[in-house]
């Protein structure tokens, strides 16, 4: 399985970013191989539509589950289109968001907010 997390540093032993669309980075583990890799969001300088950009990166990046503290409304459709499934990341490391994914113990994301459009930061 795929699995990307928004991150603020390409690093395990950072927490998850809080902002999806915005995040600087993107982790995506791969579990069939062990394989973490990070991605530059180059969506999140931009001016709008951020959250929409970036869920159409992770889904060119074939990703079968996103771990997030909150995702927009337009991103989540686009994710859910894609046959993504949306994770709650808890306020841990991306490392132990990934155990706890791959354990089953985290719930499936269901707060979905409107977004926040043109506010362009986090």
């Amino acid at each position: 399985m795929k699995i990307a997390i928004p991150a603020d540093d390409r690093s395990m032993d950072t927490v998850v970013c809080p902002s999806f669309g915005r995040s600087p980075y993107y982790l995506i583990y791969d579990s069939k191989v062990n394989e973490p890799i990070f991605i530059e969001n180059k969506a999140a300088g931009s001016q709008g539509g951020a959250g929409i950009q970036a869920a159409q990166i992770l889904v060119d990046q074939k990703v079968q589950a996103v771990l997030t503290p909150r995702c927009g409304k337009n991103a989540a459709d686009v994710l859910k289109a894609a046959g993504i499934k949306l994770y709650k990341s808890r306020k841990v490391s991306l490392k132990e968001n990934l155990e706890a994914c791959i354990a089953g113990q985290l719930e499936l994301l269901e707060d979905i907010h409107p977004g926040y459009h043109k506010h362009g930061g986090r």
